[in-house]
């Protein structure tokens, strides 16, 4: 039921209703032939139609007819000399690819371009160029009228894409409060707590990684223009799942006192529940979302949360120190699983209408937080540098291409060479995990989908039939091609297999199953073959995300420790702040996905894992205690005592900033004793009352001790992987 309310399955029978309306459309005033080639046209365009803003949403579409019309005609007119064609088809690949410079948008615009030249293959050669320009302008027309469409739909849909986005982001952030939840869990005797927690924390960086993606395209969607009293409501939801991330990520604080204490599994176990139990309620919200009910009212746990207790387990630590009891720690933990409770009541308060959203918040995250919508050249006059992914992969492409085509001509059966260069656009990607991915996928996908058309071509259905047949594909591989492509590569195999029968209508009324699946393989491995040809392996990407990363924490440690909401009359939201942590995640998720790309790779050229994964632990460490902090200081600074922590903040900003914005080199390499922590209470017994009945001002000293701590090892672990990079290069 998630699946078929999603936005991306919506946002595919968008598409191809537009493709069934256009093509019928123009089949019934220019006949059969021009319908089949005007939804060429549409097809061509479909790619770059994702669920977007309404601002913007032309632009990002014109880029695909624009290039992709005259590069039609040009196939058109060359398809019957190869020799031509192929000198048009390599450089023409090339400079589509290019376009994987602009990112995420660009990807869509290279595969458009590319699908123009292909079909157009697809079509039976014109022995004119007159006839070739008819087609053409087939072409045009039905990539003209679907632009139209595209425009128009998604700014009907646009409520319901905000709906179906914000129901997104509970998903994700329920499924990581699930995966967090998992933590409170005590080991076994023979267990280490360290072997126990690393594969969750994996898990955990993924989730969070996912979440940060999720949260990016919710952003540009459901803070734009939020004029009207029901997108505020969206927007107030989206900014309190900003925080619940916050909150959900100092839940592990302390975690591991507790673990190993002999008292604390059934303290964990009942902390467990309750995580659960707010992930439950998240899922359920973004249910009844998707639904369009009323959600249930849900259960405040705070009470609940408040009765967890621990044995007093007073006494010195292991090094002497008084330290905070495990059963202090527990309370504390218990709190901060409050603050959590606290997000859903709001949220659930906010979808029932029974509060209003803080305009303020949602205001500044209309003009802070959505992506700008305009093309600009720099990306492109960037990658004009040997060692840039983007032009590496355009060459890369280019090289494919032209060996696929040559491979195609010189097969025995030849009469569709363009089934091969399809496989090789869909399948090779800018890295190995991606494209063995999809290679996969596309032949699994490309056999089930040759039965399927096989069958139903056999079957000889009509005209509407087809066009029937040719919708349902379209919408299946529109709505799944970033989701799961599996499914994609079935609908996708039925609909070029359907679509080259219609434009061959009188010729070709039935394929080569086994043809298909030879070209199929042919080009799955031609992809992958390629992948290995001016590769751009992960360790080479890894010195800058890292460094983006250090730089990221150490601006969010800035920022996120300043004295403006510490000395603030109000809540006045603080701007940049919130851009720091937002490129504090994404930078952290950036090298996460980046990672999780190079365990694909060869041995001899995968970057350090070891030091990888405990610069990326460090780094959510670092956010954990930031964010407690940062809640400490708005939420309880009613029972902070200015005169303690200011100098501690201020000195403690700018250890975290000069550890982990020095140097890195090996020389470096180990402790820095002029930046080392010095908490005025660092030298003798820590005092901690319990937070709930006194000043909190120590705990918070405390917080502030161990993020100094965890930025020096933040930096060793940096310093570590760029020395083993330089070392396996």
């Amino acid at each position: 039921m998630r699946v078929a309310l999603s936005y991306y399955v919506t946002n595919g029978i968008s598409v191809a209703l537009g493709l069934a309306l256009i093509s019928a459309a123009v089949h019934y005033f220019l006949g059969p032939v021009a319908g089949a080639t005007a939804s060429v046209g549409v097809l061509v365009c479909a790619p770059p139609d994702l669920a977007a803003p309404r601002r913007g949403k032309f632009y990002t579409m014109l880029p695909a007819p624009f290039l992709g019309l005259p590069l039609f005609f040009a196939v058109q007119v060359l398809h019957a000399r190869p020799l031509e064609l192929g000198l048009l088809l390599v450089p023409a690949t090339f400079l589509a690819f290019l376009a994987m410079a602009w990112g995420k948008r660009g990807i869509p615009i290279a595969i458009a371009v590319m699908f123009s030249m292909i079909f157009s293959m697809a079509t039976p050669a014109q022995p004119d160029w007159r006839l070739a320009w008819v087609n053409t302008w087939h072409f045009g027309l039905g990539a003209g009228l679907y632009i139209v469409w595209a425009v128009l739909a998604n700014s009907a849909l646009n409520a319901r894409y905000r709906v179906q986005f914000t129901a997104d982001v509970l998903f994700a952030l329920a499924a990581l409060m699930r995966t967090q939840a998992r933590q409170f869990c005590a080991p076994s005797e023979t267990d280490d707590v360290r072997e126990v927690s690393a594969p969750l924390l994996g898990q955990l960086l993924r989730d969070q990684a996912a979440l940060a993606d999720q949260l990016q395209a919710a952003r540009d969607i459901v803070l734009e223009s939020p004029r009207t009293p029901r997108r505020q409501q969206l927007a107030g939801m989206l900014m309190i799942a900003l925080e619940m991330r916050d909150h959900l990520v100092a839940t592990e604080l302390d975690l591991e006192a507790l673990i190993v204490h002999p008292g604390g599994a059934q303290v964990l176990r009942e902390m467990r529940l309750i995580m659960e139990e707010l992930a439950g309620e998240t899922a359920a919200l973004a249910d009844a979302l998707l639904l369009g009910r009323q959600p249930e009212p849900p259960l405040d746990r705070r009470p609940l949360l408040a009765s967890i207790r621990m044995p007093q387990d007073e006494g010195p630590g292991a090094d002497g120190r008084m330290g905070p009891t495990p059963a202090l720690l527990a309370r504390g933990m218990a709190n901060r699983i409050g603050h959590l409770n606290d997000d859903v009541l709001r949220l659930t308060s906010l979808a029932r209408g029974d509060s209003a959203p803080d305009l303020a918040v949602v205001r500044a995250g209309w003009k802070m937080f959505v992506s700008p919508t305009d093309w600009s050249l720099a990306p492109f006059f960037k990658v004009w540098r040997w060692d840039a992914p983007p032009l590496r992969h355009a060459i890369r492409a280019m090289l494919a291409i032209a060996a696929g085509y040559g491979i195609a001509l010189a097969l025995p059966w030849g009469s569709h060479d363009y089934w091969i260069l399809l496989t090789i656009v869909v399948v090779l990607r800018g890295s190995l995990s991606q494209t063995l991915e999809r290679r996969n996928h596309r032949v699994a996908g490309t056999l089930l989908g040759c039965v399927l058309a096989s069958a139903l071509l056999s079957a000889h259905p009509s005209a509407l039939a087809l066009l029937v047949c040719v919708t349902a594909a379209q919408a299946v591989a529109h709505g799944f091609a970033i989701r799961r492509y599996l499914i994609t590569a079935v609908a996708a195999t039925v609909l070029g297999l359907v679509q080259a029968h219609m434009l061959n209508t009188g010729m070709a009324p039935t394929f080569a199953l086994f043809e298909r699946i030879a070209d199929t393989l042919i080009g799955a491995g031609l992809a992958w073959a390629f992948c290995y040809v001016l590769p751009s392996w992960e360790r080479h990407q890894l010195p800058a995300l890292v460094s983006r990363t250090l730089r990221a924490q150490a601006r969010h440690a800035r920022l996120a420790l300043g004295l403006g909401q510490l000395r603030a009359a109000d809540d006045t939201p603080e701007l940049a702040w919130r851009l720091a942590r937002r490129e504090a995640y994404d930078s952290l998720s950036a090298l996460v996905q980046a990672t999780q790309r190079s365990i694909s790779e060869p041995r001899a050229v995968r970057p350090p894992l070891a030091p990888l994964e405990y610069l990326q632990a460090h780094s959510y460490q670092l956010l954990a205690q930031l964010s407690a902090v940062k809640s400490m200081l708005v939420l309880r600074r009613d029972r902070l005592t200015p005169a303690d922590i200011e100098g501690p903040l201020e000195r403690t900003a700018e250890r975290i900033e000069k550890s982990l914005t020095a140097p890195l080199d090996e020389a470096a390499l180990g402790p820095m004793s002029d930046i080392a922590p010095a908490m005025p209470s660092a030298g003798g017994p820590i005092s901690l009352p319990d937070p709930f009945e006194s000043d909190v001002s120590p705990w918070l000293l405390r917080r502030l001790d161990f993020a100094t701590r965890i930025a020096l090892q933040l930096r060793e672990d940096a310093t570590r992987v760029l020395q083993s990079t330089r070392s396996s290069s």
